[in-house]
């Protein structure tokens, strides 16, 4: 918190900041659980009729009182991650992006409309990264009609939690009446060391994802557009470990090299062979396969919730860089 010469909390901040990433400290009226203070940090997304909007690295929005305030300030962005990969959010938005691509996609301004049968929302969801060339109501009210035109519900992806990601445009949708309804985690690490981490003895490699891969996969009942988006990328691979008698894999899983980047997805083990390093022995021959091609660095997608597979990304040398979020109109 901001101190003063003489030892007293300063607010040093005003609505010129907005925008700007800010830590305050407001009094609990009345205090909770004993707590007379409660401090919050993220980007001053408005301030307005006496109330601050601040938007949390989680992408939570939090309501301060004018009133309450009894410090404040302007802080630098988050410090550069000290291991693994730099990397922008507009450059792994769009790295992401491109490995997860929908069958139709439309341009509105720098906006990216994509749909694909309604499979997943990443492929079916506004992608906001620049000036949409309308006012912001306006190009919300075109997103409807192009999602409405293919009979889907209207979805905008955004981020939160790293130098250049949209706080601002999260408060707005909130302001107007979006619901968040999901939020996860790009993270990103280093390549070398998850192929280190295993041979990858048993893992069968393909171009394609078979049948048998896809007795594994998650979202059962897949269509053509479905494989379609699975197929789509610059570079893709799909990783098997064929299950015992010929029946469904005990895992697979999924990574699309661009560049320097390889991107993981849909690992996923028999839930009767959990614990046994399948995921990992999968991400490694993975891996070796995207070195070769050139990649150095690696992102993948977790949810907040999914302890199991946070932990085993961390083993790994993976850590979060920003969080995504996809607002779906009223």
């Amino acid at each position: 918190m901001e101190i003063s010469a003489s030892g007293r909390l300063e607010v040093r901040i005003t609505a010129a900041d907005v925008g700007k990433r800010v830590s305050v400290r407001r009094l609990n009226d009345p205090p909770t659980e004993g707590e007379k203070f409660t401090d919050t940090v993220g980007v001053l997304a408005s301030w307005d009729d006496g109330v601050l909007l601040i938007t949390r690295k989680s992408g939570e929005t939090v309501h301060i009182p004018e009133a309450s305030l009894v410090a404040g300030k302007v802080v630098p962005p988050a410090p550069a991650r000290r291991r693994g990969p730099a990397a922008s959010y507009e450059e792994l938005a769009h790295v992401s992006a491109r490995a997860w691509r929908p069958v139709e996609s439309e341009r509105l301004g720098e906006w990216e409309l994509r749909a694909a049968a309604g499979f997943t929302r990443r492929a079916n969801s506004a992608l906001p990264l620049g000036d949409p060339g309308l006012p912001l109501p306006a190009a919300l009210d075109a997103v409807r009609r192009w999602y409405g035109d293919r009979g889907l519900p209207a979805y905008v992806q955004t981020a939160t939690g790293a130098e250049g990601t949209q706080e601002l445009l999260c408060a707005e949708l909130e302001r107007l009446g979006w619901t968040r309804e999901v939020t996860a985690e790009l993270w990103i690490g280093a390549l070398a060391p998850v192929a280190d981490r295993g041979e990858g003895a048993g893992v069968v490699l393909s171009r394609e994802a078979d049948d048998a891969w896809l007795t594994r996969y998650q979202r059962k009942g897949v269509s053509e557009v479905a494989l379609k988006v699975l197929g789509s990328g610059p570079s893709v691979w799909f990783a098997t470990v064929p299950g015992e008698g010929g029946g469904a894999p005990a895992a697979i899983g999924r990574c699309v090299v661009d560049g320097r980047w390889a991107g993981f997805a849909a690992v996923e083990v028999d839930p009767a062979l959990r614990r046994r390093g399948l995921a990992t022995r999968v991400m490694a021959a993975l891996a070796r396969r995207a070195l070769e091609e050139g990649a150095s660095a690696a992102w993948l997608q977790v949810e907040a919730d999914n302890a199991g597979a946070r932990g085993l990304y961390a083993g790994m040398g993976f850590a979060a860089h920003h969080a995504y979020h996809h607002y779906r109109s009223v």
